[in-house]
């Protein structure tokens, strides 16, 4: 959330941590503005298209409430909490877990306080943006590597994403710095003043291990593969598998026509 937009990344996740970039895009207006809002919620419901022709609409949604949070909170529980998760990145790699939550805390709406009137998830941001490098490293299969799949935890990125999206995609470093007691730690540095793309891929990333991404047996997401094409016939492939939510077939390898840039969603929608 930006004092002028909101910028969206929008994940598919899959088998050990195989994970597509669906939808890069961005919602101009700031948090003050209904129609910026209305935008976020129309997203909740939209839907993008599966390789096996279902089109699968968003699991989790996680949304970062270090700007403007008031707003941030206001907006969650109108949404509910479902689908929702309000999240607050915190710094240092001592996390006994990647993820925790989520807590009840005060909100302010219009000025009046709401006692336990929001849900807040608590992220490790470092672990996730050293868990995304890590990813990134990894090398595809070529030509020569035919049958084999893609290493686990590959990251994919549609033909056509912009240079300025990948730029803050990988727009930190970590570097070892010193504390005035003299010891060292690891800390992420940005290497440029824009990394929205990095802290979008952390929060998805939150979202999926929120979601049981992490922890889902085979037997899992077998019943998900069935949920996307229950009546193909076919044995389903594992690296078509994504995260969905349970209720409902929201996950896959996502089949995203190849553009180029962000979707920018202008802020005449309530016009």
């Amino acid at each position: 959330v930006q004092k002028d937009r909101i910028e969206v990344s929008v994940w598919a996740w899959g088998r050990s941590l195989a994970s597509w970039l669906v939808d890069p895009l961005v919602i101009e207006g700031g948090p003050g503005e209904a129609a910026t809002w209305a935008q976020l919620s129309a997203l909740l419901g939209e839907t993008w298209p599966h390789v096996s022709g279902a089109r699968l609409g968003l699991a989790r949604l996680g949304i970062d409430t270090g700007y403007e949070a008031p707003a941030v909170y206001a907006w969650a529980r109108r949404q509910g909490w479902g689908q929702v998760l309000p999240i607050k990145g915190v710094e240092g790699f001592n996390r006994s877990a990647p993820v925790s939550g989520p807590t009840h805390v005060d909100a302010t709406e219009g000025g009046v306080k709401i006692k336990r009137g929001a849900r807040l998830w608590t992220v490790a941001v470092a672990t996730f943006k050293s868990e995304t490098y890590r990813f990134l490293r990894l090398a595809a299969p070529t030509e020569e590597d035919e049958g084999e799949r893609h290493p686990a935890g590959f990251i994919h990125l549609p033909r056509g994403v912009d240079a300025e999206w990948i730029k803050q995609l990988v727009g930190e470093q970590l570097v070892t710095v010193k504390t005035r007691r003299g010891f060292t730690r690891l800390e992420w540095q940005k290497l440029r003043e824009r990394n929205e793309a990095l802290d979008c891929r952390v929060y998805a990333r939150a979202a999926a291990w929120i979601a049981g991404a992490d922890r889902w047996p085979e037997r899992k997401w077998r019943e998900l593969e069935m949920q996307v094409a229950p009546n193909t016939g076919d044995e389903p492939t594992i690296a078509d598998s994504a995260a969905a939510e349970q209720s409902a077939p929201t996950a896959g390898r996502l089949s995203a026509a190849p553009r180029r840039g962000r979707r920018v969603f202008r802020s005449s929608y309530m016009s």
